[in-house]
C-alpha cells in the first residue's frame, strides 16, 4: 500500500495489505481525540518512508516517548510510533487512497485517555 499526505510532499510504502495489518484502531487519548483518525498497525520494517523526510516533523508530549509525525506542508499526521508498542508503527489510514475507512467493519478501541504506563506510576 502507499500512504501520502494531502500536498504529496510525504510518501510511504507499507508492505501490507488492509486485511494483513496487526490491527486496527482508534484511541481516545488527548492527540488522537484532536486528530480522530482510524491508525493501522504494522511491524516498523513494514512501514518505509519513501519521499519527504524533511517534510516530517516529529512531535511529543507527555512521557515524550511515543512519536507522533506530520507533514510540514500541510499539517496531515502521517504515522507514529506508540509509547505501548515501540516495534509497531501506526499509520493514518486516511491518508492511503485505496482504503475506504467508512467501509472498515472491525475497529478496535484504545483506551489511551487511561494509558495502562500512566497506571503504573
Amino acid at each position: 500500500m502507499k500512504l501520502s499526505c494531502h500536498c504529496g510532499s510525504v510518501e510511504a510504502e507499507i508492505n501490507s495489505t488492509v486485511n494483513e495489518l496487526a490491527k486496527i484502531v482508534r484511541c481516545n487519548c488527548s492527540i488522537c481525540k484532536r486528530k480522530n483518525a482510524t491508525m493501522g498497525m504494522v511491524k516498523n520494517e513494514d512501514f518505509k518512508l519513501t519521499k519527504g523526510e524533511d517534510k516530517i516533523k516529529l512531535y511529543q508530549y507527555h512521557t515524550k516517548v511515543a512519536k507522533h509525525y506530520f507533514c510540514t506542508e500541510c499539517g496531515i499526521y502521517t504515522h507514529h510510533i506508540p509509547r505501548s508498542a515501540p516495534a509497531m508503527t501506526g499509520f493514518n489510514l486516511g491518508c492511503v487512497d485505496e482504503i475506504k475507512v467508512e467501509d472498515i467493519k472491525e475497529i478496535a478501541q484504545f483506551d489511551g485517555l487511561n494509558h495502562p504506563m500512566d497506571q503504573e506510576k
